[in-house]
């Protein structure tokens, strides 16, 4: 595989590697919920706070280790799963291309397994997640990308929660992807209207400056045509 395959397939992938961030809900106090709230705590730190790629990369492999403990604690959920996908794909953006590529394969099927248990779980992280993943990857024979599946996955996560910012965000960077520019204007326009979660302040702020580094980009594609 060239070089510049290689880095291409990296940087899409780690675009895509911070699929749907779900929330889990303050008041549920379970032990799993409360685990669960770390593990998304400790994403959005390592993933928007932190700036050195090796400590980056040797954190968010120890998360992953937590998420996939947590999924053999509680195997008929689906919660740990979403997690545990949403971590492993996070993982990509430190990887080689081969690497890469199977830790999409693998988080594919941890979103998928708790898709099978709980389509609509978490504000529809299964379906968001699997589209983002269909859209960044390469197609066959390299690897499963599909637009088509994309497509039909983000639009399931968007009815499912139609004013979620992942939902909204991964589904305005699809349609800028496929050129569709003024709807992907309206839907990252969508998302940036929706209210800040306090709960989730790092996340918060990580994802709308993702979508404000994005819009103007889509508004420029856009006024070209125009």
């Amino acid at each position: 595989m060239s070089s510049n395959l290689s880095r291409t397939i990296v940087l899409g992938l780690a675009i895509a590697f911070a699929t749907g961030a779900p929330k889990v809900w303050a008041s549920d106090q379970s032990p799993m919920a409360v685990e669960l709230r770390h593990i998304d705590g400790e994403w959005a730190r390592i993933t928007y706070q932190m700036t050195n790629a090796d400590e980056q990369e040797k954190q968010m492999h120890a998360l992953a280790a937590e998420a996939a403990t947590l999924v053999a604690q509680y195997p008929d959920r689906a919660e740990p799963l979403i997690w545990d996908g949403i971590v492993t794909s996070s993982e990509a953006k430190y990887a080689g291309s081969l690497g890469a590529l199977g830790l999409a394969k693998a988080s594919r099927d941890m979103f998928e397994k708790a898709g099978r248990i709980d389509y609509r779980a978490v504000d529809g992280a299964v379906p968001t997640s699997l589209g983002a993943l269909y859209y960044k990857v390469p197609g066959f024979p390299l690897s499963f990308g599909d637009n088509a599946r994309a497509r039909q996955y983000l639009e399931d996560g968007l009815k499912i929660s139609p004013n979620g910012l992942d939902a909204n965000y991964f589904y305005g960077d699809f349609l800028f992807g496929v050129g569709e520019y003024a709807r992907a204007v309206a839907v990252l326009k969508h998302a940036l209207s929706t209210p800040p979660d306090p709960e989730r302040p790092i996340w918060d702020a990580g994802r709308r400056a993702d979508i404000r580094a994005l819009l103007p980009k889509v508004e420029e594609k856009l006024a070209s045509r125009q």
